[in-house]
């Protein structure tokens, strides 16, 4: 199936901003917390803002199997995803959003070959919209209406001589922590959610090593910006990280490697 990405993404960022206003409201007036079978937390918003996104999807693209974060945690997924499906995370930085940090984004992320081709990431506390498809990523700002006040053009960056490394906020591990202590040259900043690939490729940071769980809806959008602004991401033994059900069709399948995603420069080259 052939695809006008630049097309697609434009059906895809007012899914977007549909479902950021529908996360912000709740922000604003408050949710209840529930919490999942793995101990993880969902609200009402990560629930509506799925929705809002779904029946855009099988609206505009009724043909691309969906794989959903809320959807899959209630055992639905599709029997087969063959070479092209999308990947949702309506709120990805749930813990952000109910502890009040900004660090929260929805998430739309567009897999073709195992490989994250278009990637939408809002964050409507920060008003920032990042957009990436093959070769051209764009940073958007919005109003507090979730409407366009501007965009332009971004691309990763060559690290100065103070390299900075963004690390999970919420789910830093010991492992990680072992990693960056062999950086002793590098700034460290915590971050939640996708936004760290979206701060590498707007150039405002160089490296995020991910030595913890993730899924693959956690992470197939924002690494999709990344790529289109001429990062990567790649697994401990180098190889680029691969989007897909490599096994039964289950959530454990969507799994994610240990990775780095870093500005396409080696931290140490």
């Amino acid at each position: 199936m052939k695809m006008d990405y630049g097309e697609a993404l434009t059906q895809l960022e007012p899914l977007a901003l549909a479902a950021g206003r529908i996360v912000m409201d709740a922000y604003n007036g408050g949710c209840a917390v529930e919490t999942k079978r793995d101990d993880s937390p969902v609200t009402w918003a990560d629930r509506e803002a799925e929705r809002i996104i779904l029946e855009g999807l099988r609206r505009d693209f009724p043909h691309i199997p969906i794989v959903a974060e809320e959807e899959v945690s209630a055992g639905l997924m599709p029997a087969e995803l063959g070479s092209m499906f999308f990947l949702v995370d309506p709120l990805d930085g749930t813990r952000e959003f109910v502890n009040r940090s900004e660090d929260f984004t929805v998430n739309i992320g567009l897999v073709v070959d195992g490989e994250p081709v278009l990637g939408v990431v809002y964050a409507p506390a920060r008003h920032q919209l990042y957009l990436g498809r093959p070769g051209r990523c764009e940073m958007a700002r919005t109003t507090d209406r979730h409407e366009i006040a501007g965009r332009r053009e971004t691309r990763t960056q060559r690290p100065g001589p103070t390299p900075l490394v963004v690390a999970s906020r919420s789910h830093r591990t010991i492992e990680t922590n072992d990693y960056l202590a062999k950086l002793p040259q590098a700034e460290i900043v915590s971050v939640g959610s996708s936004l760290k690939f979206c701060l590498i490729a707007s150039g405002n940071a160089d490296f995020y090593p991910r030595f913890g769980p993730t899924m693959q809806w956690d992470t197939a959008a924002g690494d999709a910006v990344l790529r289109a602004a001429g990062g990567r991401t790649r697994t401990l033994d180098g190889e680029a990280l691969r989007y897909g059900c490599f096994g039964k069709p289950e959530a454990a399948a969507f799994a994610n490697p240990w990775f780095i995603s870093d500005c396409g420069v080696d931290l140490e080259g």
